[in-house]
Parts: structure tokens; sequence; C-alpha cells
């Protein structure tokens, strides 16, 4: 394969990390915002959280202890664990292609 594929490949892998890092920084964000009792009516962390709301995969209500905030911090944490793992693989996959 020649070196613009190479080089191709590599921008996408690049962005591809460059997107993950961005989820899971929101999920990461958003279990801080509540674990720190952040104002729900705040601007930004509404922002956060309907961001993460969008990015958990399904999994709010993975796990229901009976603390709130714990509830978060595992189900938001699988989250970003899950989506850490998805920007791993897929990062390694485009530049083996590449």
């Amino acid at each position: 394969m020649g070196t613009t594929a190479r080089r191709g490949a590599n921008v996408v892998a690049s962005v591809l990390r460059i997107v993950g890092t961005v989820i899971v920084a929101i999920l990461v964000v958003y279990i801080v915002l509540v674990l720190l009792d952040a104002n729900p009516a705040n601007t930004f962390a509404m922002w956060i959280r309907d961001l993460a709301e969008y990015f958990n995969l399904g999994l709010a209500n993975l796990f229901v202890p009976a603390n709130p905030k714990i509830g978060v911090t595992l189900n938001y944490g699988v989250a970003a664990i899950i989506w850490y793992a998805i920007t791993v693989v897929a990062v390694r996959l485009v530049r083996r292609i590449g």
C-alpha cells in the first residue's frame, strides 16, 4: 500500500481517536458534575447531561443502587469504558488496514 493511503488511514485513525476521547471525556465530566452536586439548572451542566445521555449506550439504568450518585458513577462509568474500548479497537483496525 502506498504512503498516501497510509497517511490517509493515520488521519482517519486520529480523527476516530479524538472523537472517542471527547465522548469519554463528556461521560467522565458528567460523572464528576453529579458527584460534586453541580447545579442541574446550569446551562453547562444541562448541556453535558444531554450529551452524556445521548452517549450512554442505553446503560443509564444498568445498575440501580440506593444512592443515585453511585448509580450514575457505575452506569456512565461503564459506558465510558465501553466507548474507550470501542475507540481503541477502531483506531487499531484503521491503522492496521492502512
